[in-house]
């Protein structure tokens, strides 16, 4: 009896829609159909119970740099993360020398071995100079298949998806090796054309890299990547929803155009997430964080973000509007699809891992669990004893 917990009396967001007054059943580290009579319980009535989220490419967090901390550094950036909801994360290193990329992609896939980490996400150096935002152009180079070979074969299996400014020499051809990797090739960082973009999509490219930033702008006449990417049914774009680098309108389109399908929120948080203003370092280049943005100290350029998944997913609902069951798509249910581990996370259903996340009614974070144990536990006095087996959330 004593592995088992029961969640009951909150709206439960499952992958057919919400249900009312649903229970949700964790046996051990997993979700079950059923809990034995009397299985402790919290009553958590007035609020949502939704998956766990899946950040797809995050920087890092709590003052430490999944590029350039320590180990122990990594660990407490993704801990941080963790509190924030996101009990699944992709480590995003930045633009760096390829030997030093390489070793750290090593390191890195440590962490995922373990389980701490989904895997690694290259965000340079093979991206343009025209569109390199806070990566040093100093350190950037053409996508060499046999370059990003080396990066995706020193994590180890753990190399989850590289951004490339795919219109660069070689651009295409790494396109396809990373394709036949099983490795996510990103759209990113671009200068590309509209007839460009098309072309890596051919080849294999299944992702945008932070929609709208780093590349072209629309254009009425020259529509660019952002077209491109938006009309294709097989790509998923990343959105970074934190009220700076999107406008309101720029992510509706991205919905409407798209589907809620086809989106994934990221944080691309680096160090200052979930720590707080000051300056630090993305790569060789220095970030000063003021009120929450991070820009680079010469030039002033977005760097990044200071988001959180869980502030993500509240402006989401309160500020864009969206339904609660299209903003869990774009935190859980479709990263996880991309990433390979939807029979694992990304939906709340039997078998599957117990990572989930309790809102309140306003949509702020009350409660995680991850695996089976709380990360955030939820407020004293709600437990109360299971008087009866029935079936899990709510069904």
């Amino acid at each position: 009896m004593a592995d088992h917990t029961v969640l009951t009396g909150a709206r439960v967001v499952l992958p057919g829609g919400t249900v009312e007054n649903g229970r949700v059943v964790v046996e051990g580290s997993r979700i079950a159909e059923h809990a034995p009579a009397g299985a402790p319980a919290y009553d958590l009535a007035g609020h949502w119970i939704v998956p766990g989220f899946v950040d797809l490419h995050n920087h890092g967090g709590g003052g430490a740099s999944f590029t350039s901390g320590t180990l122990e550094e990594v660990l407490k950036g993704v801990e941080t993360h963790r509190r924030h909801g996101t009990t699944t994360l992709v480590a995003s290193t930045v633009t760096g020398e390829l030997d030093f990329l390489a070793h750290r992609a090593g390191e890195l896939a440590e962490l995922a071995e373990q389980g701490d980490l989904a895997g690694v996400h290259f965000e340079g150096p093979f991206i343009s100079p025209c569109r390199k935002g806070a990566h040093s152009e100093q350190l950037l180079r053409y996508p060499d298949p046999a370059e990003v070979r080396k990066l995706v074969d020193a994590a180890r299996g753990h190399a989850r998806m590289v951004t490339l400014a795919t219109e660069l020499p070689g651009g295409l051809d790494s396109v396809r090796m990373l394709a036949e990797q099983g490795v996510i090739a990103a759209v990113g960082h671009t200068d590309a054309t509209y007839e460009q973009t098309r072309e890596a999509i051919d080849a294999g490219a299944t992702v945008a890299t932070h929609l709208f930033n780093a590349m072209p702008p629309l254009g009425h006449r020259a529509p660019g990547p952002i077209a491109a990417l938006l009309e294709d049914e097989r790509v998923t774009v990343e959105l970074i929803n934190d009220g700076v680098h999107l406008h309101p309108a720029a992510l509706e389109l991205a919905f409407h155009r798209a589907g809620a399908g086809r989106v994934a929120f990221i944080t691309d948080a680096m160090d200052a997430a979930g720590f707080g203003d000051g300056l630090y370092r993305l790569g060789p280049l220095e970030v000063e964080v003021r009120d929450g943005v991070a820009r680079l100290a010469e030039g002033g350029s977005i760097a990044g973000s200071t988001l959180t998944l869980d502030a993500a997913f509240r402006r989401a609902v309160t500020v864009d509007g969206l339904p609660v069951e299209d903003v869990v798509r774009a935190v859980s249910t479709n990263p996880a699809r991309l990433l390979g581990l939807d029979d694992r996370i990304g939906s709340l259903e039997p078998g599957k891992d117990a990572d989930l996340v309790v809102l309140d009614a306003d949509f702020a974070l009350v409660a995680v669990m991850r695996q089976g144990q709380w990360v955030v536990a939820p407020p004293r006095g709600a437990t109360a004893p299971e008087p009866r087996r029935e079936a899990a959330a709510g069904v």
